[in-house]
């Protein structure tokens, strides 16, 4: 039995100084739980610390997803151990966290921080010479003209509910310049991304508000206008709403950094000298970003290729030990020169691993999307003033003038018309009190100007739709060929998601409240046709060739038979083109379109939730109201008189 012990032992120990050394030795003892970051520059930081910790010092890691909040939360009880981009005096969570030292900052991961302010193209600068400081603004006010409001020119502001939109606002009133630049908001980050690419193709004038780091930074060239040296006691009253001080000061620079648990200090020493030593310039992250969103690459991907591109980088930020491992893994001396490429193309190009039950690996790579791309960028450079143009008659001649005209009535006599057009159609006198006092409570809820924008791009948009799509139903019923054409068109109208379409009609049209139009046209038309076509093809065919056998012609037979028997499926279709343009208010905003979905928009990025409860619901009121009035005069006389009286018979 001893013998048997023994030789157990001796198998054991052999079996131990068999193994490699270096799975013995690991410069960390746990996993290290970074926070997965969810913007591109966070991404991108966060894959190259990912790759040095895991290859260069040996230790393994993980990603823990999660929203800002919970991971800090997470990171100040160490339940992760690194944020890997982390904006310096943001958040009271961390702030609160460091003074407790359960969490520290470590490294400047930015050369010089995240900068903000106000820019133009350098082309402007260029063309003109005098422009440099933001005083300069109102010599040069015209080159920024404001389609939508000719009287004043146009500034790029924030997206909705965003903190840069309060502190622009504020400067643009201590300024002065409220007075001459109307302060556009884009809605989404996405829309004014758009906005600005488009002035970029077009060789267009724009002001606008931007940030670093980001791609589009590196894409085209941006020159900041000059403001006095940051103020901090001036940029807090600036971060108010309603702050009192009219005071003016530069925008502050934000120190990017890397936030760790304080236990991961102590316990690794050598991945702590790492961090502080990580620094990217302006340009290296931008053009990472850039190449990311170019390429469609996640943050790692894109570590991977920077890694591998700028050896001469990251090997001054780690040990000479570390360095050598890295160069190893990478298939590449430090100096550059590739040794080996199949480190970097097998995690590139074979993310997964084929095998026989892989889907993908049955389709071959087919994507049109660099080519859409590239057909869109191609019409804006070279048709963008034409499309400006139609912008600017649909402005001039649709938009605007019924717009000045419902803010020229006083609201009394709005909210009297509607009231007496719904008893006049419903005949209801609690209705019409109803919707009466329903437009009172928007005017009350301090949204009657929202309102006012709203019903402008709904009549135009309606009015359109009508104009158009009565006379396509109308002639798709009366040729097969044609309904064969416009059908399937009308499903792609009809299924594809709007947000598909709204980026590209905005770069064509411009932000605001044409693309908003065209947009709604696009959502609202479809059913107006079919239904349209619809009604003329169910007309009865013994009264058609009743009018025939009178010598009616084609036109007469159309205006004197088809269309009044039709006349209640076309009010169907008429009551879905205004109640889907309604749906389209809050998606409108998102390219810039007041209205009562900007409100809507504004509280959802806010958690405003009391902001959002009462614009949905002058959104409910307004679509109740339009709903009841359409559909009653939708049913045609006779049917109306009908339901009237079924209205005034007593019961039993």
């Amino acid at each position: 039995m001893r013998q048997w012990i023994a030789f157990s032992l001796l198998l054991i120990s052999s079996l131990i100084l068999s193994l490699p050394v270096s799975a013995a030795v690991s410069s960390c003892d746990a996993p290290i739980k970074f926070g997965a970051l969810t913007w591109e520059s966070g991404q991108f930081t966060t894959g190259v610390l990912k790759y040095i910790t895991e290859n260069g010092y040996g230790c393994q890691v993980t990603e823990v997803p999660g929203a800002g909040p919970a991971l800090e939360n997470a990171l100040l009880q160490d339940d992760i151990q690194v944020i890997g981009e982390q904006w310096i005096g943001r958040s009271p969570i961390l702030e609160q966290a460091i003074e407790d030292k359960k969490v520290a900052i470590i490294g400047d991961t930015l050369e010089g921080g995240a900068t903000q302010g106000w820019y133009v193209p350098k082309y402007v600068l260029e063309e003109n010479p005098g422009l440099r400081r933001y005083q300069d603004l109102p010599k040069y006010a015209e080159l920024f003209k404001d389609p939508e409001d000719p009287s004043k020119s146009r500034f790029m502001n924030c997206p909705s509910g965003w903190a840069c939109e309060i502190f622009n606002t504020r400067l643009l009133k201590n300024t002065g310049l409220d007075k001459t630049f109307n302060s556009v908001h884009p809605g989404t980050g996405a829309a004014l991304d758009a906005e600005i690419s488009s002035a970029f193709e077009q060789h267009k004038p724009l002001l606008f508000y931007y940030w670093q780091p980001t791609g589009l930074m590196a894409k085209y060239d941006f020159v900041p206008l000059e403001f006095p040296a940051h103020d901090d006691a001036c940029w807090q009253d600036l971060l108010i709403a309603d702050g009192t001080s009219d005071c003016i000061s530069g925008f502050p620079v934000s120190p990017l950094s890397i936030a760790v648990s304080t236990p991961f200090i102590q316990s690794n020493p050598e991945l702590t000298d790492f961090f502080k030593q990580v620094n990217f310039t302006s340009d290296q992250l931008n053009g990472a970003i850039l190449e990311m969103n170019e390429n469609k690459r996640s943050g790692d991907e894109q570590a991977l290729v920077f890694l591998r591109q700028n050896p001469d980088i990251w090997q001054t930020w780690i040990t000479p030990e570390a360095a050598q491992k890295m160069a190893a893994t990478l298939g590449m001396s430090l100096n550059g020169s590739a040794l080996s490429n199949n480190a970097v193309s097998d995690r590139l190009e074979n993310n997964n691993t084929p095998n026989l039950f892989s889907v993908s690996s049955s389709f071959p790579a087919w994507s049109l999307e660099t080519s859409l791309n590239n057909v869109l960028a191609t019409v804006v450079r070279n048709y963008g003033d034409v499309f400006r143009s139609v912008s600017s008659a649909a402005l001039t001649y649709l938009l605007l003038p019924i717009e000045r005209f419902l803010t020229f009535m006083p609201p009394w006599l709005i909210i009297t018309l509607v009231t007496v057009l719904a008893w006049f159609g419903v005949r209801k006198i609690w209705f019409a009190l109803a919707c009466g006092v329903g437009l009172f409570l928007i005017g009350a809820f301090g949204l009657w100007g929202a309102l006012i924008d709203t019903f402008a791009l709904l009549i135009v948009s309606v009015l359109v739709t009508v104009v158009v799509g009565i006379p396509i139903g109308i002639a798709v019923s009366g040729s097969k060929i044609l309904r064969k054409i416009i059908t399937p068109i009308l499903d792609v109208m009809q299924t594809m998601p709007s947000f598909v379409y709204l980026i590209p009609v905005l770069m064509l049209f411009g932000i605001g409240k044409v693309p908003a139009l065209f947009a709604t046209i696009i959502y609202a038309l479809p059913p107006l046709i079919r239904l349209t076509t619809l009604g003329i093809t169910q007309v009865n065919h013994e009264m058609v060739e009743a009018g025939r056998s009178f010598g009616s012609t084609h036109l007469q037979l159309l205006i004197w038979i088809k269309l009044p028997q039709a006349l209640p499926s076309i009010m169907a279709g008429i009551n879905q083109a205004v109640m889907m343009s309604l749906s389209m208010v809050v998606l409108a905003s998102m390219i810039g379109a007041p209205g009562l979905g900007e409100d809507v928009l504004q509280s959802i990025q806010t958690l405003n939730i009391g902001q959002g409860l009462q614009a949905g619901t002058a959104i409910v009121i307004v679509a109740i109201i339009i709903d009841r009035i359409t559909q009653a005069f939708g049913q045609g006389k006779r049917a109306r008189q009908k339901t009237i009286d079924a209205g005034r018979r007593p019961i039993g």
